[in-house]
């Protein structure tokens, strides 16, 4: 820290400011003379009326910023981007250094531009040089002119990357007459930085020299220069080398003229006679960019003068910018756009001197939100000269127009409509949330990133750019080619975009692409080629509504628009008569599933980019929906489970309306409330309705039997609904009785479904199991004073009083709340079509992770129904995928410990019931849940995770989080790699103690496992949805939940046991590390101990032993084998020996050994003894845990830390000082 700019400044404040330190660490120090005293005011002078400023700060405020925290915020964020003066001292001097250097490089002897042999080994010249031959001669002079230009002279560069521009003037002797023809500027201009870098790269004051493309543009190297050492990554300054001012004549660059030949272009010998030459307006563009940048700083400066709100303002359109990844590659939205857009609201009048940061932010954004410069352009240039082009020229040759104040160069050049229609979407969702106070705008807009994959519903990669070239060609644009420089990316990309976003139109709201960004090379190497550019990628955002739509409908087949429908869809378009008599042409797409309805976009965009572009389906990698695999259904796994969830709420609806008409009821039922995640849809996998096969069972009476000879039965799940009975005098008041009277309701609701509707029943105390249309519906009946009744409490004084108990809070759950919670997601569902997936992904991804028992179901779907209801600063999901991610964001990055989580269902909740929810959470942290949920019904206690999960789940769920969504991301992002991303949908299982491992065939729900396997046992149903006289098939039956219970209750104290309920094939185990610190022997604690000595005494310790064969015996049948995990041992051993003064240290032998030693304080440890030697690479499991045992007494189980693998070389430790309580003896663990 010594050389830190903080140690920096401090040492500039003087002994002073340390002392001062000093004496607030120690007691306070006696005021003395020279301190400082608090001012005495006079009275007039303490209730002195607000200055104006300060009023105008203060209405500000209240009127802009909603809250005086987000004004601190932003203020914070200015503080942490903006560059320090020390830093600008050292980079300042770096700047003279380079200025000394640029000087002092010798000239060259003129030659041909096509001969470079002049030119170092070393160093390669930064340009594509196609084709080669070109007329010119080039001499190297030293610079005419060095100006530093950009933000770091305006003071508008922001933290981390600062760069700094200097423009390099090229002397005007080095150019001749018609060096603006044929890339003659551009290759000398190449040749000219290629020299300054063949000197400059010997010079031991860099630590790097690199080249790069000026955002990503081919025609415009730049050099870029680091300091050497430790401050390498403090700034990059880029060298830009430009012509004077005066030395071509404007005119030669109109957007109408032509600067690159034909012939010499394609190598020609002649040109055709007769033929018109192209305009090059891109080409243009980039020479006179070069020629005007000293005038740009020129009007920046007038800006910004006397206005600090600039450099705020443009502080944060930067972050905003980044967060979106807008500001980077090629035609990108970059500070110095940004810049004269705030230039040009300044000189309009829409911006005012007087205005702060923030309201030059918001300034802004409202603009870009209302003004669509692809169809409306703007110039700078006050004096309309007649001679210079108009807007509409510029607009004919470019798709986006925003003119310099010279009115030449258009600064909008390479920006496609596409990327600015991103940009004006942005911007009118930022106004949104701005004006939202529901909403923190702070961390939405300005703290999150927001990736493609996370903004986009769905993405895909054009793998293979180089297949543009034939794009080029079969969309024939040789003359975009000449005027890109031969760049074919640059020059079909706009062609590409346009095309999808025709196809997609009502479909997609938003048809977006990644910017093309080449990075920086050494200088002795070539130039990148315009394919190094990567994979390009493509995000669509879709409307909900016509996303998945099989049809697309055309014109009239006898209107002239026919021809043209038919032309671009090619073979696809047919003729087709509608309902209403009329006969148009459409284009149908097969789909029959609702996921095979949302990849319709991925049938249209190959089948266009075919038919259009000549790019291949073998380089297009579409990722909108490859992680719905893990959540289809059977063997075949054709859809996703939405046709069969809308199947069971038909019966559901129905069996509803017959429980509402039944007759001869003593009490009419009042309501019906189904409260399973199936009738929300969220349950992971949908029930089927299925059909038992009796020979596959065991029978008695007119009961079906698991057999013992056969495999598991599949698992039939229950489908929970909650009957409300109506209010009555005849109700009992004590729950006793309140419980036989429901018990006698069972029943008769199962005789009378029975006699009037001819439904299999089987009545229970607590329920009636209903077998209808293939699937068990469970009813439970419900009587709104129980919860109140059961909440009586009698006092020793013989008062009644309520209170909440354990038994009356868990009834409220069951017949209020839960309902309550299901129909509000049943509602959501219907406003935003792939909740249910989204939340069934995520689900099955905490399940994978063995985590689905210690995080409730109804808190995982809050969490998605949150993505959905507060999406800021994204939309509403419109893909499961997209959601997903979303999902694994949110846990990982949510700030669990200081803030709550506000789910609105049904727009409950007010702005001011939010804040007092916060105020509370705040007051009463310590006594509330890790995770805090509230929503309107729910907004104190958090019911849904007040006993789970545990703070130490929560971290591991974010921990995982965090991983699975960059692993996710990266595979996703990468189409040339094996997207395996089930990956993440594979739990690590290194961390864990011991495994079980289970029986496949004893696993009812083996189909839904991860990895499914090839073949499977048949379970003994059949699909089935019209059975009716039926015996009754094994309901709620999974022998696995069952096992894992019976785990808990005896183990429980000792361990703790993971499992994915979805087809899990291991039971994880992890040891409790308190519970393996010896006891004193007890006879009444016993239980799975065993009795050792420890300091010559008697002290229980687990049998770890005794209870992994207990395992086996409990899990006979289910229960294939036991694992012990030799790793945890090792970890446990080096937490154990890190506690030990004397240092350890690597050895490669297969040994180590261990007994007793002291630490620093005198306390006794196990530790290394030289005595005796243990091979633990060939221990049988008794052994192994023998020491296992004593070593979990003092390291305990650290269940983040990664295991040393078995087998490894491991540790020896020196001997250690022996105890005085062993008399100098070593003693043997066993």
């Amino acid at each position: 820290m010594a050389g830190s700019p903080e140690a920096a400044e401090e040492a500039e404040q003087g002994p002073e400011l340390r002392a001062g330190g000093a004496v607030r660490r120690g007691k306070r120090a006696a005021p003395t003379a020279a301190d400082p005293q608090p001012a005495k005011l006079s009275r007039a002078e303490l209730y002195k009326p607000p200055t104006s400023e300060e009023l105008t700060q203060l209405k500000e405020t209240e009127d802009l910023f909603h809250s005086s925290l987000l004004r601190l915020q932003i203020e914070e964020l200015l503080k942490e981007v903006t560059l320090k003066e020390t830093k600008k001292k050292k980079i300042d001097a770096f700047l003279h250094d380079i200025n000394s250097l640029l000087g002092a490089i010798p000239e060259t002897p003129e030659t041909e531009l096509t001969d470079q042999a002049w030119l170092s080994k070393d160093v390669k010249v930064p340009f594509l040089q196609v084709p080669f031959n070109v007329k010119g001669r080039f001499h190297f002079v030293p610079p005419a002119e060095l100006k530093v230009v950009g933000s770091y002279l305006l003071g508008t560069c922001i933290r981390p990357e600062i760069n700094v521009d200097i423009a390099v003037t090229m002397p005007r002797e080095i150019f001749q007459d018609k060096d603006n023809l044929n890339q003659r500027y551009h290759r000398k201009r190449a040749l000219y930085l290629s020299h300054i870098a063949q000197h400059l790269s010997k010079e031991k004051l860099f630590g790097s020299v690199k080249f790069a493309y000026m955002n990503s543009n081919h025609l415009k190297p730049i050099l870029l220069l680091r300091p050497q050492g430790k401050d390498e990554k403090m700034v990059t300054v880029r060298l830009h080398a430009c012509p004077d001012s005066a030395l071509f004549k404007p005119s030669r660059f109109y957007p109408s003229k032509n600067n690159v030949r034909t012939a010499w272009f394609m190598e020609q010998s002649t040109p055709k006679e007769g033929a018109a030459e192209p305009p090059t307006p891109h080409y243009n563009n980039s020479i006179l960019c070069d020629t005007v940048m000293l005038s740009h700083l020129h009007f920046l400066s007038n800006a910004a003068t006397d206005f600090p709100g600039m450099k705020d303002g443009l502080a944060l359109l930067k972050v905003w910018l980044n967060q979106r990844q807008l500001s980077k590659g090629l035609g990108s939205f970059s500070g110095f756009l940004v810049s004269m857009l705030v230039a040009y609201l300044l000189m309009k009048r829409k911006i005012v001197k007087m205005m702060s940061g923030y309201q030059v932010l918001r300034s802004t954004l409202q603009f870009l939100a209302t003004t669509d410069l692809s169809v409306t352009g703007i110039s700078l240039a006050k004096d309309a000269d007649p001679s210079l082009p108009v807007l509409d020229d510029f607009h004919q040759a470019f798709e986006v127009v925003f003119v310099d104040p010279s009115g030449l160069v258009n600064l909008c050049a390479d920006m496609t409509a596409s990327k600015y229609h991103q940009v004006q979407f942005e911007a009118k969702r930022s106004m949104e949330i701005l004006d939202d106070r529901m909403v923190d705008g702070f961390q939405v807009l300005l703290m999150t990133p927001k990736p493609m994959l996370r903004t986009f519903d769905h993405v895909f990669h054009l793998k293979h750019v180089s297949k543009l070239q034939g794009t080029c060609k079969k969309m024939q644009l040789l003359n975009e080619l000449m005027d890109r420089g031969g760049n074919y990316v640059a020059a079909a990309l706009p062609f590409v975009v346009s095309l999808l976003a025709r196809g997609l139109s009502q479909r997609a709201q938003l048809v977006a692409h990644s910017l093309p960004q080449i990075p920086e090379w050494p200088v002795d190497a070539e130039p990148p080629k315009h394919k190094d550019v990567g994979p390009l990628t493509f995000g669509l955002l879709f409307v909900p509504e016509f996303a998945a739509s099989t049809l697309e409908k055309g014109p009239q087949a006898d209107h002239p628009e026919a021809l043209e429908f038919r032309t671009f869809w090619g073979e696809k378009s047919e003729l087709r008569r509608f309902q209403d008599g009329s006969i148009c042409e459409a284009v149908v797409w097969e789909a029959s599933t609702a996921c095979q309805k949302r990849l319709i976009p991925e049938q249209i965009i190959r089948h266009l980019l075919k038919l259009h572009a000549d790019i291949p389906e073998s380089s297009i990698c579409y990722t909108g929906a490859l992680l719905e695999s893990v959540i289809k259904t059977g063997k075949e796994a054709w859809g996703t489970g939405e046709e069969a969830m809308v199947s069971v709420v038909c019966s559901y609806d129905d069996l509803s309306r017959k429980l509402w008409n039944l007759k001869e009821l003593p009490l009419t039922v009042t309501a019906v409330q189904g409260v399973h995640p199936a009738l929300r849809y969220t349950d992971v996998f949908p029930p089927i309705p299925v059909k038992p096969i009796y020979s596959f069972h065991n029978r008695r009476k007119h009961l079906l039997l698991p057999s013992e000879k056969k495999p598991c039965p599949a698992y039939i799940t229950p489908l929970k609904i909650i009957c409300h009975m109506e209010g009555s005098g005849q109700w009992p008041q004590d729950k006793g009785a309140i419980k036989r009277i429901k018990a006698a309701f069972h029943l008769q609701l199962a005789e009378l479904l029975r006699q009037q509707h001819q439904l299999v029943c089987r009545p229970a105390v607590t329920h009636t199991d209903v077998y209808k249309d293939g699937y068990v519906f469970r009813l439970q009946v419900a009587y709104h004073r129980e919860p109140l009744i059961l909440k009586e409490v009698v006092t020793p004084e013989g008062m009644l009083k309520y209170q909440d108990t354990e038994e009356s809070r868990q009834l409220e759950l069951e017949t209020l709340h839960l309902p309550y919670l299901t129909s509000s997601l049943h509602g959501l569902q219907q406003q935003h079509p792939v909740f249910g997936s989204t939340s069934r992904l995520a689900k099955r991804w905490i399940s994978a992770q063995l985590l689905n028992d210690s995080i409730s179901e109804e808190c995982v779907d809050l969490l998605v129904a949150f993505l959905f209801l507060h999406p800021a600063p994204f939309t509403p999901p419109s893909s499961p995928q997209v959601g997903f991610l979303r999902f694994l964001n949110l846990l990982a990055a949510f700030d669990w410990k200081n803030n709550p989580l506000i789910v609105n269902l049904n727009t409950g909740l007010t702005d001011s019931d939010c804040a007092e929810i916060k105020n509370k959470f705040v007051a009463a942290r310590s006594r509330l849940p890790v995770m805090f949920l509230a929503t309107p019904k729910d907004q104190w206690s958090s019911m849904w995770t007040r006993e789970r999960p545990s703070a130490q789940i929560l971290q591991r769920l974010v921990l995982l989080a965090s991983e699975s969504r960059r692993a996710l991301e990266e595979q996703l992002m990468d189409p040339l790699s094996d997207q395996d991303v089930k990956m993440v949908f594979r739990p690590p299982l290194d961390f864990y103690d011991v495994l079980i491992h289970l029986n496949p065939n004893q696993i009812p729900r083996q189909l839904e496992s991860v990895d499914r396997p090839v073949k499977s046992a048949s379970r003994g149903v059949v699909k089935n949805s019209s059975a009716m006289n039926i015996l009754f098939p094994v309901v709620d039956y999974d022998p696995v939940q069952l096992y894992l219970q019976e785990l808990r209750d005896a183990f429980d104290d000792l361990a703790l046991f993971f499992y994915d309920k979805h087809g899990g094939e291991v039971i994880a185990v992890l040891w409790k590390p308190l519970s393996f610190q010896p006891q004193p022997f007890k006879v009444s604690s016993m239980k799975g101990r065993k009795v050792t000595t420890l300091n010559n005494e008697l002290v229980c310790v687990p049998n770890v032993e005794a209870i992994l064969e207990d395992f086996e015996i409990l899990g006979e049948g289910l229960v294939k084998s036991v694992e012990a995990r030799i790793g945890a041992v090792f970890t446990n051993l080096m937490l154990l020996l890190r506690k030990f003064t004397t240092c350890f240290s690597m050895f490669s032998l297969n040994h180590f050994t261990v007994g007793y030693g002291t630490d620093e304080a005198g306390a006794e440890h196990v530790c290394s003894t030289p005595d005796i030697g243990i091979d633990l690479v060939h221990l049988n499991y008794k052994d192994h845990f023998s020491l296992f045992s004593v070593l979990m007494a003092e390291g305990g189980c650290m269940w983040n830390l990664l295991p040393i693998v078995a087998g490894k070389r491991f540790l020896r430790t020196p001997k250690l000082k022996t105890s005085k309580a062993l008399n100098g003896q070593n003693r043997p663990l066993t």
